[in-house]
């Protein structure tokens, strides 16, 4: 595929971002599924949040665009060969992972409305409503951002300077590619989907790492790409569950339960590789310590905050503490990896668990350096849950610069979950 000459022609027509109710990560449905199961009538808040405050998105982005490509999103349903695909194909090892009667609800799905404003040069966004509903805005309205933003940069470039920036980008890539098929027991997965450069960017992507690392490239997060590459789909499940049913508690004694009792509920429904612990939402080592015996024999861990190093290590030990050999438990590595990270993390921990890689930005959006003003650089966007049922959400997380909610409910999250002194780290993407 010719991307630059499709770039270009985005110039002349209407060129809609998401296609399809797909065009999103498995975890979400996944998710979605537990949600509809469990807590369907809880009425949750969604809202974008710029954490680079120095890309000005209501500036850079026309709000007419936004709101025709937010539109046309609305307008979407399942068709017919992804429903087909949802209900009868395998997914890890399961079939019929997605039951009949929420197959039928999503098949007759038409997303919620939005609601937009500009404010200090960035957009408000927010979604409220069903929590089944609402939740899976989150990703296409990540994804058109992202990709408009992209746009707009794009737009002011000739014919011959996109042929350039594409041929550099792939390049850069292929890089990566031939660094890492160097490397012994490797296994990565393509998490790009949220803050991708665009979508036919994030599909380049996905074929160069099935040709360039073979059977050490084990799927992605995006489902229509999945199904298009016939490649597996990845994903288990993510802070956004721990939040909702934290802010649902009704007591500190609720709260200090509510991370177990989102995996209780996960723990009916599924089994094998989807048992993996996400422990940081209010930080891994108070969560680990207070974990109940049960969760210790689930098949791994995923780290998606602070120091990559220090989170294995600590699920290392407290897997030994609870009696259960490391080696034969995954650690999946998530947050703000490159090539050079995943490298390092392999070299470190190989053999002494499995290891596998969730690889995002830098994967689906490294165009660093390639434009004047780093223009095309990725940033830090995200779109999370705020409220739920009226109340507030808080994330605390393994690095303070990826906590989130009203200071008084951190400091009570805290004071509940014993997160003490955290050290900030800079939040790459």
């Amino acid at each position: 595929m010719d991307i630059a000459t499709r770039v270009w022609n985005h110039k002349w027509k209407i060129d809609p971002i998401v296609r399809s109710l797909i065009d999103t990560d498995f975890y979400k449905l996944l998710m979605c599924q537990s949600v509809f199961r469990n807590r369907r009538d809880t009425t949750v808040t969604f809202s974008l949040i710029n954490r680079s405050s120095h890309v000005p998105l209501a500036e850079l982005i026309d709000e007419g665009e936004l709101r025709e490509q937010l539109d046309h999103i609305r307008s979407l349903s399942l068709s017919r060969g992804e429903s087909t695909w949802l209900r009868g194909n395998t997914f890890y090892g399961k079939r019929q992972m997605f039951r009949p009667d929420f197959m039928e609800w999503f098949e007759n799905l038409r997303l919620p409305p939005y609601h937009l404003e500009k404010r200090n040069g960035q957009y408000e966004l927010t979604f409220e409503g069903s929590w089944p509903e609402v939740m899976l805005w989150e990703i296409p309205a990540l994804a058109v951002l992202m990709e408009l933003r992209s746009r707009a940069v794009l737009d002011r470039m000739d014919k011959f300077e996109l042929q350039v920036l594409y041929a550099r980008a792939m390049t850069k890539l292929w890089e990566k590619i031939e660094r890492l098929r160097a490397v012994d027991g490797l296994r990565l997965a393509d998490f790009g989907t949220r803050r991708r450069h665009s979508f036919l960017w994030q599909d380049w992507t996905v074929q160069a790492m099935m040709e360039g690392l073979g059977d050490k490239f084990v799927g992605t997060s995006n489902c229509r790409i999945a199904m298009r590459r016939d490649i597996e789909a990845i994903g288990t499940n993510a802070h956004e569950l721990p939040m909702v049913y934290a802010a649902l508690a009704e007591d500190d004694a609720a709260l200090a339960r509510a991370p177990y009792d989102v995996l209780a509920d996960w723990h009916e429904e599924h089994d094998g590789n989807l048992r993996i612990i996400l422990p940081d939402t209010y930080g891994t080592e108070g969560f680990l310590s207070r974990a109940p015996d049960w969760l210790a024999g689930w098949t791994g861990i995923r780290i998606d905050s602070g120091a990559p190093e220090a989170g294995a290590e600590t699920a290392i030990r407290w897997w030994k503490e609870r009696g259960e050999d490391p080696r034969d438990k995954l650690v999946i590595f998530s947050d703000g990896l490159d090539a050079d990270r995943i490298i390092a993390l392999q070299e470190q921990f190989a053999g002494r668990v499995k290891v596998s890689f969730g690889w995002g930005t830098l994967l689906t959006n490294d165009f660093r350096g390639l434009v004047k003003d780093d223009a095309l650089a990725p940033f830090s966007l995200v779109c999370k849950a705020v409220s739920a049922n009226g109340r507030p959400t808080v994330k605390l997380s393994d690095n303070p610069n990826k906590a989130m909610g009203p200071d008084a409910e951190i400091a009570r999250y805290k004071r509940v979950f014993g997160v003490g002194e955290q050290k900030p780290l800079e939040v790459v993407v």
